[in-house]
């Protein structure tokens, strides 16, 4: 099976690839490597420079393809609260360009990264597929809109889709065979392990009130290789299914104190923090049952817990000199 894979260059997309080319599938990556390193794509997929936002570069990649993997999207949260414009060309008008030219060349199936940002506050915990859809930034305001249009096409042409909504990616591959830093990390453990490896002198802890066992926030946490299965899971389901709309996590949480000490016990450093003033839209808790996924995709997580997560994020951090 060909398949494309938009934002192949990046973290997630990096690991997506990799899972792909083990699994004997023959991957293409179009990115315009404005996050993502060219390196970090495993040699076995075919690399193609360019954006979702050109015609002539989707059309150019989807020579052929079976199966659409996107993952090219800005991401930071904060970021799209200031530019706006920003991330509706580069993610809402970028995924309609794809989706147009897949329907140009007859391409009917796509899996599509989404994010738990869709839901907004917690009404109710674990949160799940019907949790009500309130986001309260506009990254994750632009991927709700972008589920509703995957809902039309589906409708109106037939595209068929699997939206996967995820929680707090993290971890690397645990072979080592991905060992490309973040640029510019947003999430908490690639910035501990900056703190750890002397990149980064200390972290912010924004709030230490909140309603949890020690005062800070709580995530649920995925590896990012059970994240990349969990692909290969949608594009069988799609052969025999229609759409769907699921979350990826693992149906547990835990504390920012609580990331820092198991990463001050694997790494044996010091890290040190400060407390600053909570951000705005951070809840208290925040996980997710995976039932739905476990159900209909028969996926289940498998190294995702915080001990393994950190490990397997350490061994890379361990071995740099230096910041990408």
């Amino acid at each position: 099976m060909k398949i494309l894979v938009t934002g192949g260059a990046g973290y997630i997309g990096s690991h997506v690839v990799l899972s792909l080319c083990d699994n004997g599938e023959d991957v293409v990556v179009l990115d315009d490597l404005s996050s993502g390193t060219q390196n970090a794509i495993d040699d076995r997929a075919k690399f193609i420079l360019g954006s979702t936002l050109n015609k002539k570069d989707t059309d150019t990649a989807l020579d052929g393809v079976d199966v659409v993997i996107h993952l090219a999207a800005f991401k930071a949260a904060g970021e799209s609260m200031l530019y706006p414009a920003k991330y509706s060309q580069n993610n809402i008008v970028g995924t309609i360009n794809l989706i147009n030219s897949m329907i140009d060349q007859d391409v009917n199936n796509f899996i599509f990264s989404s994010t738990a940002a869709v839901y907004g506050y917690p009404e109710y915990l674990p949160i799940d597929e019907n949790h009500p859809l309130n986001p309260i930034n506009y990254y994750g305001f632009t991927k709700l809109e972008i589920e509703r249009i995957l809902d039309w096409y589906n409708n109106l042409t037939g595209l068929k889709y699997a939206a996967l909504r995820y929680f707090n990616a993290a971890g690397y591959d645990k072979e080592g065979r991905i060992n490309h830093l973040e640029k510019n990390p947003q999430n908490l453990i690639p910035i501990v392990m900056e703190v750890a490896s002397g990149f980064r002198e200390k972290l912010e802890v924004f709030g230490n009130d909140y309603d949890t066992k020690d005062g800070t926030g709580m995530r649920d946490y995925i590896h990012v290789t059970d994240l990349a299965k969990a692909h290969i899971k949608a594009i069988d389901y799609l052969k025999d299914h229609d759409s769907l709309t699921i979350n990826l996590a693992t149906g547990d949480s835990h504390s920012v104190l609580d990331v820092i000490e198991m990463a001050k016990r694997i790494t044996n450093k010091e890290i040190l923090y400060d407390f600053v003033d909570r951000r705005d839209g951070d809840p208290d808790k925040l996980f997710s049952s995976s039932s739905m996924a476990s159900d209909l995709l028969d996926w289940q997580p498998e190294c995702s817990d915080i001990e393994s997560i950190i490990k397997d994020t350490w061994q890379v951090y361990a071995n740099k000199n230096s910041m990408p």
